[in-house]
């Protein structure tokens, strides 16, 4: 052999070596890679764990909680709040009412004509009003002469398939979803506004006054017969259509829960007991917190970050603000220390918020064999490209873990509900419980198919079949607006004089 055949030998074989070990080293560097994305899969998924033993110590400090709130003010992290709604609509009700839903950058006004027990919702319409942004910061009166001069437009185009009683006042229930001390079914100061508003002198101030007195400059005749919060207003409109509705919960971007309490059973209620026996309670579950709530490195971040720390823990763990949030501190956790997605980190990824839940949802309902819709997810929003389908598992395994904690905690504070009312068993006292209905109502709940099915699941393994055999999870949809209505009718001046 020549000189230069075994030069040319020595090299290639060089260059083999070297290819050999790259290679070697590759994959090394990838197995290693990949042992670290399921060592900390593992660490999520014990951490994330929701044991049914678990859900149950965290239904009981549900039940817990909510006799301390009822107790005394500031007795509990939950809030209790008197709605003072003591009539809840029984589909009896007859006559024209109105709707005012105002909880973000619009707001909507409704009419439905109430044809009694037989004939029910004889005929509704509404209209959605978008809020100038000068005005969510601007005057307290400006901003309730636009909301009222709309809703005097929308009251002069009532056609004639609504019928107001000759001599009688247009009655309105208010919506209001911010943060109110209620005084009575019909008044309530505001604590501070959210959402985006910021108008100072209506803070402390009576938001019904201030609606009716501007309503009164449109020569509108009009009353405010209720004020009440969207969640109360899911609960009444369950209860128009199917009256065991005992509670309702609404799980969306925020999530809250209300629930029927027997008044005698509010120490902190002080006045006269109401002859329906019952008030409505608004319970402000968001704020639950509990020891046994499975926390993780990832929720304790986020909520150090956030706007509100150490406040609303329930809701950053179940609701669709945050579901979407925690998916993607995972995402960038396994990015960072295991290279998931390759040797970058793409920048979009580290935006707080950038990946919300309507996302996740549709990564997690991803049934394509080469999960096309997370890829595109991944690269459409996040910058993301060319993931491997490993990647892709891995992204969908995560929003699993994520949302079925979620869904089985809030199957939890329901059943702590239940308990609460003693309707969580079967048989109470030797007799039978009658059959429960729980409204819910949000786009959490609705549009998240996986999970509104743990959550339902969840709840049947926690109260036992027969138990689960005569209660009802029922989707509420569009409580708030016809719920006003509704709770108007139920709280109407003339109501005595129609039942006399």
């Amino acid at each position: 052999m020549g000189k230069a055949a075994v030069t040319t030998a020595v090299v290639c074989a060089a260059a083999a070596c070297a290819v050999a070990a790259l290679v070697v080293r590759y994959r090394m560097r990838s197995s290693g890679r990949w042992a670290r994305v399921a060592a900390l899969l593992k660490e999520l998924e014990e951490r994330c764990a929701t044991p049914v033993g678990k859900l149950r110590q965290v239904a009981d400090a549900m039940a817990v909680e909510m006799h301390a709130g009822l107790a005394s003010e500031g007795g509990s992290k939950l809030k209790m709040l008197i709605s003072y709604v003591n009539n809840l609509p029984t589909g009896e009700e007859t006559g024209l009412f109105y709707a005012l839903d105002l909880g973000g950058t619009n707001f909507r006004v409704l009419r439905v004509q109430l044809g009694g027990k037989e004939r029910r919702v004889l005929k509704q319409e509404f209209e959605e009003v978008s809020i100038p942004p000068l005005l969510m910061v601007g005057g307290s009166d400006e901003l309730f002469d636009f909301i009222a001069s709309a809703l005097a437009k929308f009251v002069a185009s009532e056609g004639e398939d609504f019928h107001l009683p000759v001599g009688r006042q247009r009655e309105i229930g208010f919506t209001f979803s911010f943060p109110v001390r209620q005084n009575s079914i019909a008044s309530g100061t505001l604590i501070k506004w959210t959402k985006g508003f910021n108008i100072d002198e209506t803070v402390g101030e009576d938001v019904v006054a201030e609606l009716t007195r501007a309503i009164e400059r449109q020569g509108l005749d009009m009353r405010v017969s209720a004020l009440i919060n969207d969640t109360v207003g899911t609960l009444a409109g369950g209860r128009y259509h199917d009256n065991d509705v005992v509670a309702a919960v609404i799980l969306g971007t925020g999530t809250n829960a209300a629930y029927v309490e027997r008044a005698h059973a509010i120490p902190k209620w002080h006045g006269l007991l109401p002859k329906s026996g019952e008030m409505v309670i608004n319970m402000e579950w968001g704020n639950f917190r509990s020891s046994h709530l499975p926390l993780t490195d990832y929720d304790q971040a986020l909520d150090n970050e956030s706007l509100n720390p150490s406040e609303q823990i329930f809701e950053k763990l179940i609701s669709g603000m945050y579901l979407g949030e925690i998916l993607r501190r995972v995402l960038l956790r396994l990015a960072k220390e295991a290279s998931l997605f390759g040797d970058s980190v793409s920048p979009k990824l580290e935006i707080p918020f950038m990946l919300r839940t309507p996302v996740m949802s549709a990564m997690h309902h991803d049934t394509s064999p080469d999960l096309k819709v997370v890829g595109a997810k991944l690269k459409d929003l996040l910058g993301i490209p060319n993931t491997s389908l490993k990647a892709r598992k891995v992204v969908v395994q995560i929003c699993d873990i994520v949302a079925r904690r979620g869904a089985r905690l809030a199957a939890a504070g329901v059943a702590g509900i239940l308990k609460k009312v003693g309707r969580d068993a079967a048989v109470k006292g030797g007799e039978s419980v009658p059959r429960t209905v729980v409204a819910m109502d949000g786009g959490l709940y609705e549009h998240y198919t996986i999970f509104r099915e743990c959550l339902q699941a969840t709840f049947e393994e926690m109260l036992g079949a027969e138990a689960a055999a005569s209660v009802v999870i029922k989707l509420a949809n569009d409580g708030s607006g016809i719920g006003a209505a509704l709770l108007a009718a139920s709280h109407s001046q003339y109501r005595e004089l129609e039942q006399s």
